[in-house]
């Protein structure tokens, strides 16, 4: 990820801006994509000033505490993770499908499927078959 482009640049723009200049005209004169001053203009328009926000940091975890507590109940049962986010959604908890994804990887609860041959037995054995039927009277 680049860096947020200087407030200088971002001053002169807008000084340019309030002189009666396009937008296009002053990316061209600074070497800069249009997109760039418009947004400097909204945000200096909204706020009152260019200066950048945060870019980065860390994010908390959303499923924590009493969330938690209820997600590790609700997990001793079958579930889908995307059931478990509209569960969520319904309490009024914002989460993706990977934060779910993430607190049950972490949490160990991941479950796996068993293979076919696990769940219904033996392979080993199998029942003869014949590779043509018997019907009565050909020959």
């Amino acid at each position: 990820m680049g860096r947020p482009l200087s407030l200088d640049l971002r001053e002169r723009a807008i000084a340019r801006v309030q002189a009666g200049d396009t937008t296009r005209s002053v990316a061209e004169a600074l070497g800069i994509a249009p997109s760039s001053v418009t947004k400097w203009w909204h945000r200096y328009r909204t706020t009152g000033s260019v200066s950048p926000g945060q870019m980065g940091g860390h994010k908390p975890r959303v499923l924590v505490g009493a969330t938690r507590d209820w997600l590790l109940e609700r997990t001793r049962s079958d579930f889908t993770l995307m059931g478990l986010v509209r569960e969520l959604g319904e309490r009024g908890v914002k989460v993706d499908y990977r934060s779910v994804w993430n607190f049950v990887h972490d949490e160990d609860l991941s479950f796996k499927k068993k293979r076919f041959t696990d769940r219904t037995g033996s392979a080993s054995d199998p029942a003869p078959t014949s590779a043509m039927e018997d019907v009565p009277g050909a020959s």
